[in-house]
């Protein structure tokens, strides 16, 4: 088969350095040449096993265990999956193996010859350093003809961490490649792909989103783009208005932020602090307005009583639920809000909502650029938190094979 590829991506796939790192915007097709690639490693060295390393298993079976039999089936080549050993099996050319990097201490155990990581700065950077250090003893499996191993590693730029940490500030001139592709290079993309993520992101979302640049996406204050005179409205709930709820569980401190949507554009218009999830069942109970609650995902788990999860009780509460399977990463739910905020798609009714935009104000970043976290409750973490997890639902700048299901009762 013939594979119409960019610059970029024709650089990747014929690259002999040792390691090659490949950083690139969305969209421009760094899992698909990342697959490509493995596909014809495993083809050309059928005696072999190469691997594919992504951050999660979920990631695993939502982009690997996708992408593999498509692009084998679309080869002509006949293959099996295993779903259940993580490997896929190609006819008369071994195995290709998948692993996932979130408990570095299972990677042990076997020998590859080639190695690809994909989304490598999903993890934290301290894990992802762990898992990398595995995944090259990992990397030994000798060649019949003494051809030498290599390591290469695909992502999206997230800030200066470990991708960044590895291809720029650790660069090895004689055996590292990078190679650096961007959004706008990708041709086979849908007209408005660009545009549409050019009238969402922050600018400097777009560097690193688009162009594929690293950039600093912490500053001081996490939401930078908040600013309480620009984003303020007095805003009266109407009375066929349906109420969106942001919901974050805590002792003796249940922390709601209640929203309408108006024109596509999210406004705050409340906030409530309740001692627990029969409170915040009872304050929603009080308006007649349809009300659809939107909760931290580990709700499903964390128990007000022995016998009943949070999100039962709301559900049972007679209220709608719509949640994540899983909680987003922290910085994904940032990014979802200052995107919001930086386009003026977001209003809060600060007279209404004084806590909140308090904590848009004062919440930053600790010295190892994780979001601040504050010890008692009904915090400012609490409040971000809470209208995080309404925002990231409806307005989702990535999607990283989150599944969702509503409750409706």
């Amino acid at each position: 088969m013939k594979f119409k590829l960019n610059r970029p991506q024709l650089d990747y796939i014929n690259s002999k350095s040792t390691n090659t790192g490949f950083v690139a915007g969305l969209g421009s097709g760094k899992s698909y040449v990342a697959t490509l690639k493995t596909i014809i490693k495993k083809l050309q060295n059928p005696t072999l096993t190469v691997a594919y390393y992504l951050p999660t298993f979920p990631l695993v079976r939502d982009i690997a265990f996708a992408k593999f039999p498509e692009m084998l089936a679309e080869m002509g080549i006949e293959y099996k999956l295993n779903k259940s050993d993580k490997e896929i099996v190609v006819k008369d050319h071994g195995k290709i193996v998948f692993r996932s990097m979130d408990n570095p201490e299972t990677i042990v155990g076997y020998e590859v010859f080639y190695t690809v990581i994909d989304e490598c700065d999903i993890l934290k950077q301290e894990k992802m350093t762990i898992a990398y250090n595995k995944i090259m003893a990992r990397n030994r499996q000798k060649h019949p003809k003494g051809i030498k191993n290599q390591l290469d590693v695909v992502g999206t730029p997230e800030g200066f961490k470990w991708f960044y940490q590895r291809f720029i500030k650790d660069f090895n001139g004689t055996t590292d490649l990078l190679i650096r592709a961007s959004t706008y290079q990708n041709k086979h993309l849908p007209p408005e792909y660009v545009s549409n993520l050019e009238s969402q992101y922050p600018p400097n979302l777009l560097k690193a989103y688009l162009s594929g640049e690293f950039v600093n996406l912490n500053s001081e204050q996490i939401y930078s783009y908040f600013d309480r005179e620009l984003h303020h409205k007095s805003i009266e709930l109407q009375d066929h208005e349906v109420i969106h709820a942001g919901q974050d569980f805590n002792y003796n401190g249940c922390i709601t932020t209640l929203f309408v949507i108006r024109g596509d554009i999210p406004m705050q218009f409340g906030e409530i602090i309740t001692k627990d999830t029969y409170g915040i069942v009872e304050a929603l109970k009080r308006y007649k307005n349809t009300c659809i609650v939107y909760p931290d995902a580990s709700g499903n788990s964390h128990k007000t009583n022995a016998s009943k999860t949070d999100i039962e009780i709301i559900r049972k509460g007679g209220l709608m639920v719509h949640v994540h399977s899983k909680n987003p990463r922290i910085q994904d739910r940032v990014n979802s809000v200052n995107a919001l905020l930086s386009h003026n798609r977001f209003y809060i009714d600060i007279d209404k909502c004084p806590r909140t935009a308090d904590a848009l104000e004062q919440q930053a970043y600790d010295e190892r650029g994780e979001p601040e976290k504050y010890a008692g409750s009904a915090t400012v973490d609490d409040f971000t938190d809470s209208l995080g997890y309404f925002i990231y639902y409806k307005y989702p700048l990535i999607n990283r094979g989150l599944t969702s299901t509503s409750f409706i009762v």
